[in-house]
């Protein structure tokens, strides 16, 4: 893959197509974004139980830049383990955000192994430019973004946090992605953004 910075315009995904006239956003439109993706890869979706497919623009109405799908598979607090597939459309982001310490629930420690495409991992550490790609315009405006450590990952490689509560984010390359994530236990209590209209 070239160095150089990929460009938002070449992953041509069109925001007005996700969102209804008032403004909510189009779930079975989004949904359908993921399958045809799926087929691309040749992910067998088709067992998968769709009307529990999570699916989010996080409340910023910037889905194709800003958004994710996914299944939660499991959510263990009493032996702490959790397990998730995340799916991101090309160039789609998971906004910045940190697990911290809540009540009786440590901080979740995460890692990621990506299966299909390739994503960029961003968190804290020490800058390495240029950067990978374009980050979404909404995030940088709103001064959302505070990770510019990044590694790129790759299918059957994993990346994990540097430590627990660390500012993470991941974007996916131009193909898109599908990764699992294997954590501690996920609290919403927990969780922090670092952009403040986050909803969701």
């Amino acid at each position: 893959m070239s160095a150089e910075t990929i460009k938002r315009a070449s992953l041509k995904l069109n925001n007005k197509s996700f969102y209804k006239a008032d403004g909510s956003l189009d779930v079975e439109k989004a949904k359908q974004a993921y399958f045809d993706m799926f087929k691309r890869f040749k992910y067998p979706y088709e067992c998968l139980d769709h009307k529990n497919m999570m699916l989010t623009d996080f409340g910023l109405k910037d889905f194709p830049n800003v958004g994710m799908a996914g299944f939660f598979w499991v959510n263990n607090k009493e032996y702490n383990y959790y397990g998730s597939e995340i799916y991101l459309l090309p160039g789609q982001m998971i906004v910045e955000h940190a697990h911290v310490d809540a009540g009786d629930v440590k901080a979740k420690m995460e890692a990621w192994l990506v299966r299909y495409g390739n994503v960029w991992s961003f968190s804290e550490g020490e800058a390495n430019l240029p950067l990978p790609i374009e980050l979404p315009k909404s995030q940088e405006d709103a001064k959302a973004i505070t990770s510019r450590h990044w590694t790129l990952v790759k299918p059957g490689e994993m990346a994990a946090l540097n430590r627990p509560g660390a500012k993470h984010f991941l974007i996916a390359g131009p193909q898109g992605a599908i990764a699992t994530e294997f954590a501690t236990y996920h609290a919403d209590a927990g969780l922090r953004f670092t952009n403040p209209g986050v909803t969701g």
